[in-house]
């Protein structure tokens, strides 16, 4: 092969590359683009799983118990 057709196959996976990137890029714009925009302008967004329901847990927490172990001599 000469070098005017490697030239292409070393463009290829570069191409490859910036096509990757530029569609992850719009996807994480489209994911939380209306929060840039709204910081930007400086206007508070209330967050999506945010519903205003407080939950308290009343539980106790027992301290863990430890294990009864008998050692015994080889015999």
């Amino acid at each position: 092969m000469t070098a005017a057709m490697l030239a292409p196959l070393g463009t290829l996976p570069f191409v490859a590359t910036l096509w990757l990137l530029v569609v992850l890029g719009a996807r994480i714009l489209e994911e939380s683009g209306a929060k840039i925009a709204a910081a930007l302008k400086g206007s508070p967004q209330k967050p999506a799983n945010d519903i205003g329901v407080r939950c308290r847990n009343h539980s106790r927490v027992e301290p863990p118990s430890r294990a009864r172990v008998e050692w015994r001599a080889a015999a």
